[in-house]
């Protein structure tokens, strides 16, 4: 759950982290807790830029003597993180030699709300009868029998939609396939996730900051791989590769390898630096697909010079991110990374977005900013070679929170998901219930502080309202907890992992060994594969599909251009994992 934003500026200490792949290094620095920070003098962080083709170590080192202190360098694509108590310290690192820009270190992503909106929450209340329901512990020494199928499953109408079921009478996948989870981590002891969790791949590029995150749970503030407090990277991680064994869910890709790639702070925060590492990293690393379910901040829309109402030190932030987030982007690309993503929950239509009323998000205060789409981007979607993923409902039909575009040249929308809606089935008993949403795995953490459950583990009044289900084992597999918990969430946040899952599938399906001992396929072929096969969908009747019916405004009113085969809501199509697995 995100926490309250704040304006002031992020400080960091001196703990050095290093991790090595492949000959590409990131570093990171730890921050201080609330206590330990108190009475000092305030810091500043910067991310400096290099050069294209030019050293980002040398970068490093000539910031360093500028006054700087280093904490981070990512070489793979020329980014610095660095930080100076002395106000005149930016001015000077903009002049330093080989920098291409410099801006202030603040969070550029966020993982979409995992919840509906408010109003929608008080009237899950109303739907308890429905929807409580919690699975039945199994009988000691009695092992399920084998199936293409978990005890859940059946409330997974998401799979079905994409053909995930049928799929997994062919294939469940191939272990040899890695999908990196680029979220607030994964947790790995989820009885669900364990048998799949790659803890020798995985890493977590984000310190904790109290001032935003909460207190730090962990020594340094820095979690272990294979925590999730936020709970939104487990619930992704889940629809991908959720384990076939006889317990809670199936995922997409049941046998593939999960691999905790993690940038997002616990608040939903995801700073630049972190990012750009995420990626870099799963490119060194030999993943093959990442699912991307957060979008940048603190501008909604990253702009080339800016948007006319910014400032210039504004419009330099901007163009840094969108240097950095490219370059890291491609890097990924050109390594064999597919790179998947969430279009987002703005239900805006991308090719004519609206006045931005809520950027900068963090570390200064909102104003409005007129878009240009031809110089501003929705990143990462709108980044280089990003597949991008739209959201739906049981019925088909667009979520009404998600995003669109009437510019199909744009390529901003290139195929659908299961997203889930609340408030799909109109005029039918399904209208407004949780079984719209899609039910996957989350960490005890995350609903105890919601207070679905309690201190002792067992499902709240709340929790049962809003669908909240629980299943333990009568013996735990070594390293895994007694029971996994999973929940309803909603977004295009969810929709982005089914296609990343169709990917993996794909992967698995028509990935061909190296002579180096690798395995995998280009990206190029995986879009091929993801959009030839997905299944047509026409626009609506009359090419408008409105969302009065639903209780929502005319600002949800949305107009659906081209044809079938190809239109500004369902892109190329619903992905469909039979036909990419057949």
């Amino acid at each position: 759950m995100r926490r309250s934003h704040v304006s002031a500026a992020v400080t960091t200490a001196a703990v050095l982290l290093v991790a090595t792949v492949s000959g590409t290094t990131w570093t990171s620095t730890a921050s201080p807790s609330a206590a330990s920070s108190a009475g000092r003098t305030a810091t500043t962080s910067y991310v400096v830029l290099a050069k294209e083709g030019s050293s980002a170590t040398a970068l490093a080192k000539r910031l360093e003597a500028a006054g700087g202190k280093v904490s981070s360098v990512n070489s793979a694509i020329g980014l610095v993180s660095v930080s100076s108590s002395d106000a005149a310290f930016k001015g000077r690192a903009s002049k330093v030699a080989g920098a291409e820009g410099v801006a202030t270190d603040r969070t550029i992503g966020y993982a979409p709300t995992r919840r509906p909106q408010a109003v929608e929450q008080e009237n899950l209340r109303s739907t308890k009868a429905r929807n409580a329901k919690v699975a039945q512990r199994p009988k000691a020494g009695k092992k399920p029998k084998k199936s293409t199928s978990d005890p859940l499953d059946s409330q997974l109408w998401g799979m079905r939609m994409i053909g995930a079921d049928k799929a997994h009478q062919y294939t469940l996948g191939n272990k040899k396939v890695r999908v990196g989870v680029i979220d607030t981590g994964v947790q790995a002891d989820h009885p669900d996730i364990h048998p799949n969790f790659d803890y020798k791949l995985s890493r977590n590029f984000v310190t904790d900051i109290p001032e935003i995150d909460g207190p730090c749970e962990s020594a340094g503030c820095k979690d272990p791989v294979g925590e999730d407090d936020g709970g939104h990277g487990t619930h992704v991680a889940g629809t991908i590769g959720a384990a076939l064994n006889g317990l809670g869910v199936t995922g997409v890709a049941p046998k593939v390898d999960l691999v905790e790639v993690r940038a997002g702070q616990d608040s939903g925060y995801f700073f630049l630096q972190p990012v750009v590492d995420a990626i870099t990293y799963s490119a060194d690393a030999g993943i093959d697909v990442v699912n991307m379910s957060f979008y940048v901040d603190p501008w909604l829309y990253n702009c080339a010079g800016g948007a006319p109402e910014d400032t210039p030190e504004q419009a330099a932030e901007q163009g840094v991110i969108i240097s950095a987030m490219n370059r890291a982007l491609s890097y990924a690309h050109h390594r064999n990374v597919t790179l998947v993503a969430a279009t987002g929950n703005n239900n805006e239509d991308l090719a004519n977005p609206r006045v931005d009323t809520s950027s900068p998000d963090y570390g200064a205060e909102p104003h409005d900013r007129t878009i240009d789409n031809a110089k501003c981007l929705d990143l990462p979607v709108e980044g280089r070679y990003v597949i991008g993923v739209n959201a739906l409902g049981p019925s088909g039909k667009k979520s009404d929170f998600s995003n669109y575009t009437t510019d199909l040249r744009s390529g901003e929308v290139e195929v659908s998901a299961p997203g889930g809606w609340f408030r799909d089935g109109f005029g039918t008993p399904t209208f407004r219930t949780n079984q719209n949403m899609i039910l996957s795995t989350v960490p005890l953490v995350s609903v105890q502080e919601t207070g679905e459950v309690d201190a002792d583990g067992n499902i709240t009044e709340l929790g049962e309202e809003s669908g909240v289900q629980k299943v333990c084992q009568a013996k735990p597999a070594p390293g895994t907890a007694a029971c996994g918990y999973y929940a309803f969430y909603q977004g295009t946040s969810m929709a982005s992992p089914h296609a990343a899952g169709v990917a993996a599938l794909a992967v698995g399906a028509h990935g061909r060994s190296s002579r180096h001992g690798g395995f995998g396929l280009s990206p190029v072929i995986v879009r091929a594969l993801l959009l030839g096969t997905a299944t047509d969908h026409a626009c609506p009747a009359g090419g408008v599909q409105s969302y009065l019916d639903e209780g929502r405004d005319a600002s949800y009113t949305a107009k659906c251009v081209g044809t079938k085969y190809y239109n500004g809501f369902y892109g190329h199509g619903i992905v469909n994992a039979l036909r990419v697995v057949r």
